[in-house]
């Protein structure tokens, strides 16, 4: 007999996990069965058995799991004489955690209980035998994880994989998508685009939402009603997705994300959400339904984002700000290569590089002086003049008249030689 009076005197320990949420709500069955094995414990001799149930909805491949540090804890202080489980899968589905625990319980004299029998982790025909069921688990878990994944791309692949609909759309049938029936919501998102066609910027159209109170329908996952629409003023992230959503444009896009697995205090942690350039993207079907804007629309549209950005390196050429200079955010530096920016230098207003540390070995960056650009004399003088059209020259004095209008002090004169592009 392997349950020793030594053991008796020990506790016994119920180890329980489920690897998904998904499984705790639809598989209550196997919980129940894990949950039962406390009263096989006391079958078997035990006067009581404590249950570790901490790791329920996480995954045993690896990742962080609370209630196993705790069952390994128990077991090196020589408080466990049996470990029970329904099979090895529960208590371990990676090499590394599953022979820590067997070489722990092998130290102390632990025994592992599952439904095919009882195991003695210091015998060698047990530990073979346990060191065989921790493997087969492990490969089990690959294939399937394996298999599973190739399924989901084959589907993506046709274009027929949807695991959430983006607002403004629903499923049609089990393979299709379609514009929501319902009016008020094809409206709130074609208002989204129509807007940032006049404003030309994802902050302004959430801020002109926001003042002028307009809601946007957003999702709500219940148990009641799995997939309910409610309606709430925008945050930033909301206009965002909508304005860089691809499916909005009738492109259905697969694989625009991926994961990123790290290794912290010994433990792999999955860090999900991380974007791909789109020439990485393992799918993009152009035209695929119909979209609320064209794709040409569409890219033109991604364009003028990244070019909005002012914080994403030296390349994006910037959001125009409130100053008084004609070319902002289109001259660079001739020296450092940096955006020229609205400076004020000895009271005037002009075009400046902000310059870099002097510990990083480059000279300091002036303002450019006396903006004096002759017609014909260089390429890169006649670079900037493509810039002056005659309909952006006439814009920049008519607005300037009405600031001026409007109580603003004049600037004095900015500038001086500079180089488009390369200033």
């Amino acid at each position: 007999m392997k349950i020793t009076a030594e053991h008796l005197a020990r506790g016994a320990y119920v180890y329980v996990r489920q690897s998904t949420a998904d499984q705790l709500v639809n598989n209550p069955e196997s919980r129940r069965h894990q949950y039962g094995l406390a009263e096989r414990a006391r079958s078997l001799g035990w006067k009581d058995a404590i249950v570790i149930d901490e790791d329920l909805g996480r995954s045993g491949s690896g990742i962080s799991r609370p209630g196993f540090e705790k069952l390994l804890a128990a077991i090196c202080e020589g408080r466990v004489g049996a470990v029970l489980a329904i099979e090895a899968s529960r208590l371990a589905r990676n090499g590394r955690d599953w022979h820590t625990l067997i070489e722990f319980c092998g130290l102390v004299g632990t025994l592992i209980i599952d439904e095919d029998g009882i195991y003695e982790p210091r015998h060698p025909n047990d530990r073979l035998l346990l060191g065989m069921k921790g493997t087969m688990s492990e490969l089990e878990l690959s294939i399937l994880r394996a298999r599973s994944i190739k399924a989901l791309k084959q589907k993506a692949r046709r274009g027929e994989l949807f695991l959430t609909v983006a607002i403004g759309y629903v499923k049609s049938g089990r393979n299709r998508v379609e514009k929501d029936p319902d009016l008020r919501i094809r409206e709130a998102i074609e208002l989204v685009f129509r807007r940032f066609d006049e404003l030309q910027s994802i902050r302004q159209v959430h801020l002109w939402l926001r003042r002028e109170g307009i809601m946007l329908p957003a999702v709500n996952y219940t148990r009641a009603a799995d997939r309910a629409i409610v309606w709430k003023l925008p945050v930033y992230n909301t206009v965002h997705h909508i304005l860089t959503n691809p499916i909005y444009a009738g492109a259905y896009a697969f694989g625009r994300t991926c994961s990123k697995v790290t290794i912290e205090a010994g433990r792999k942690r999955i860090l999900p959400g991380i974007r791909r350039d789109r020439a990485d993207w393992e799918v993009l079907l152009i035209d695929h339904h119909e979209g609320y804007l064209s794709w040409h629309d569409f890219e033109r549209n991604q364009r003028l984002i990244t070019d909005n950005a002012t914080s994403k390196g030296l390349v994006p050429r910037g959001a125009l700000r409130r100053g008084e200079l004609l070319l902002g955010g289109l001259l660079r530096c001739g020296h450092c290569g940096r955006k020229l920016h609205c400076l004020l230098f000895r009271q005037q207003r002009q075009y400046g590089a902000l310059s870099l540390p002097r510990s990083a070995g480059q000279p300091r960056n002036r303002p450019v002086h006396r903006l004096r650009i002759v017609a014909g004399r260089s390429g890169r003088q006649r670079g900037v003049l493509q810039r002056l059209q005659p309909l952006g020259m006439e814009a920049a004095i008519k607005g300037h008249r009405d600031l001026h209008r409007a109580g603003w002090r004049e600037a004095a004169p900015c500038g001086a030689r500079t180089r488009a592009g390369t200033s």
